[in-house]
């Protein structure tokens, strides 16, 4: 009988994924293996092999459907000897995956959503309907679509200021639609936010909306957007932070790392074998103040601490609309000019969001650099369920005082963020005074 091709579940967190393009059409024959589709998820553009082989018989879900859930049916696979059309037929015949559905009318752009493919769950965004009858004010209930209730939700619009267009004045897709352009909402409702209430964290978007009399440009959230907020959200809210910052000379660490640049290998093509930045040494750095105090190496769960064996360090990576981390796994072990060069490609293949789960899901503790815009210090939020974030300013000169005299030093400031369930504030002291003796000396690096 015909074999049904579901969505892949491409990280244990992963709900929804978007089918970004076919790479086989149908009538084409497929061989276990073959790559028959790319599935994009909020981080990465994922190849979907095939395990079957057979003929690709029907296509259920076309190419760039959003919201697609894990384990609906996107294509049908004809086995061998089997009738292609009458299995095309069948998938035919067959309901379309509830979640693969497009709306009455578009609701955002195709990009505004994504499968969250974050390193640990975050608050799940739930595919379950909401109840079927919404109260308004009064004595009055709000009746509405499944479709409509999903899409209200994920697009953050009260239904009970909405106007229904459905018979019996029942609230539909088109109807979301139009409020979230601000149409189509209750007079009676409308006014009170427009009369400008407090601001506070449970206002709905047509509330701010609202108090701006539409004088903006809407710009949808997109799914990479929704996930970071949701997780730095839920990291402030339930990880007891406490920072501790630090100046570090890195004059010492500059003049290493022009000496050992000038000194790296060339090509024919006069190329550089690697060319060091000061985030590589703060890498390594970290990377050993880690095994140098291995109690701050540790993840914090309910039932117990997970003390890791290694210094896994994710770095902060800046994309168009967000950020991610990939991961330099054993950075304790490796060479500078081996980060620096696995830096740079993970770096490169996270802004064409090439990166695998394995890449930027996990890791030990963090870097945030924003010296590079000239960022004096700052403070940076914990990534679950790692315990510690290091966040990086940028190396400036400034006067210090050496023996009684005044003198012009290269600073640094570093700030670490703490998990107080995992980290005491000795602890974190001992493991950023480590990262500090180790930055200000990188020659203790290579020993």
């Amino acid at each position: 009988m015909p074999t049904n091709i579901l969505m892949p579940a491409l990280s244990p967190t992963m709900e929804k994924g978007n089918l970004a393009r076919w790479l086989k059409k149908e009538g084409d024959k497929i061989k276990s293996g073959d790559v028959i589709a790319e599935i994009e998820t909020d981080k990465a553009t994922m190849e979907y092999e095939a395990v079957d082989e057979g003929t690709l018989a029907k296509i259920v879900v076309p190419e760039g459907t959003h919201d697609v859930a894990v384990n609906a049916v996107i294509a049908v696979l004809a086995g061998d000897g089997e009738d292609v059309k009458a299995a095309a037929a069948a998938a035919k015949a067959a309901p379309a995956p509830k979640q693969a559905e497009a709306p009455p009318k578009p609701v955002a752009p195709p990009k505004a959503a994504a499968p969250d493919a974050q390193p640990v769950p975050a608050p799940k965004l739930s595919a379950a309907p909401a109840p079927q009858v919404a109260p308004s004010s009064g004595s009055n209930r709000i009746f509405s679509s499944p479709l409509a209730r999903r899409l209200a939700k994920e697009a953050g619009v009260d239904l009970n200021r909405v106007q229904g267009s459905g018979p019996h004045g029942r609230v539909i897709a088109r109807d979301i639609d139009a409020a979230k352009s601000g149409k189509g909402l209750r007079a009676s409702e409308a006014a009170p936010a427009a009369a400008g209430p407090s601001l506070a964290p449970s206002m709905s978007e047509q509330q701010v909306r609202a108090l701006y009399d539409g004088s903006y440009d809407f710009v949808p959230h997109e799914q990479i957007r929704k996930v970071i907020a949701q997780r730095l959200t839920a990291s402030v809210q339930t990880v007891p932070h406490f920072y501790e910052t630090v100046d570090c000379d890195i004059g010492k660490l500059m003049a290493a790392r022009e000496e050992i640049n000038e000194a790296a290998p060339k090509d024919k093509d006069g190329k550089p074998a690697y060319k060091l930045s000061v985030n590589d040494f703060v890498i390594k750095a970290l990377a050993l103040a880690l095994q140098r105090v291995p109690d701050a190496n540790v993840s914090w769960t309910d039932g117990g601490m997970l003390k890791h064996k290694h210094s896994d360090v994710s770095v902060a990576v800046a994309l168009p609309g967000g950020l991610i981390t990939p991961i330099i796994r054993n950075a304790e072990s490796k060479s500078l000019s081996a980060i620096s060069n696995e830096m740079r490609d993970l770096a490169a293949r996270a802004r064409a969001h090439k990166l695998k789960p394995h890449e930027y899901q996990g890791g030990t503790t963090s870097v945030s650099n924003l010296g590079m815009y000239g960022i004096k210090d700052f403070t940076a939020v914990i990534n679950p369920p790692q315990s510690t974030i290091l966040a990086v300013g940028a190396g400036e000169e400034r006067a210090v005082v050496r023996n009684g005299q005044l003198a012009i030093a290269t600073i640094m400031s570093v700030t670490l963020s703490c998990d107080h369930r995992a980290v005491d504030g000795a602890l974190g002291a001992e493991l950023v005074s480590a990262f500090k003796t180790l930055i200000e000396n990188p020659v203790m690096m290579v020993v």
